[in-house]
């Protein structure tokens, strides 16, 4: 998108004649009026699909590298050593080549592993009041200078998602009344 708006911004704010902008970009005349022209945001260059001397071999590489992914680390074989055995098998071709096949190969594996086991999400939709979640656990706290456990309840609503805790003093008031006595108020 840079290279783009910097042609633009050459061509259009500043004025530059597109002669000036092909010497300074090394594109040829022709191609700054086309994309003057478009409305494109970045060029896009399409490689064309080219036949490879793997085609034939590259269903019996996948398989094998979908064997080796079930095996142990230790008991999986290189890529160099499928190499070998396709070599065997008559192919001509570099390792090289071999190696960017099992790249791409475990990219899209890892990829279709990654959006395939997490299902389908379906978003749960609820009327107020309709569902809530709800749990207890036990908390202190510090009353009149005494630490005291509190009894407290969570409670999340489904359709709003409010949080609501509310502490239910039990113990609380035996220390009130403990207080209290202290004090002299009873």
């Amino acid at each position: 998108m840079g290279f783009l708006s910097v042609i633009r911004r050459w061509a259009l704010r500043d004025k530059m004649p597109i002669r000036e902008i092909a010497r300074r970009t090394g594109l040829s005349r022709n191609t700054i009026k086309k994309y003057l022209r478009e409305d494109a945001v970045e060029p896009k260059f399409k490689t064309p699909k080219r036949p490879s001397k793997l085609d034939p071999y590259a269903d019996r590489l996948s398989a094998w590298l979908l064997i080796q992914t079930r095996k142990s680390r230790k008991d999986r074989r290189t890529v160099k050593q499928m190499h070998a055995d396709l070599v065997k098998l008559g192919y001509d071709g570099s390792y090289e080549r071999v190696a960017a096949f099992a790249r791409a190969w475990r990219e899209d594996r890892h990829r279709a592993e990654q959006t395939t086991g997490r299902g389908t999400f379906v978003p749960l939709i609820f009327q107020p009041g309709e569902a809530f979640q709800f749990d207890w656990s036990e908390d202190w706290a510090n009353v009149c200078g005494e630490r005291v456990k509190l009894q407290v309840a969570h409670i999340k609503l489904s359709h709003s998602r409010a949080f609501l805790v509310r502490a239910y003093p039990l113990q609380f008031a035996q220390v009130h009344r403990r207080w209290r006595t202290v004090r002299g108020t009873v």
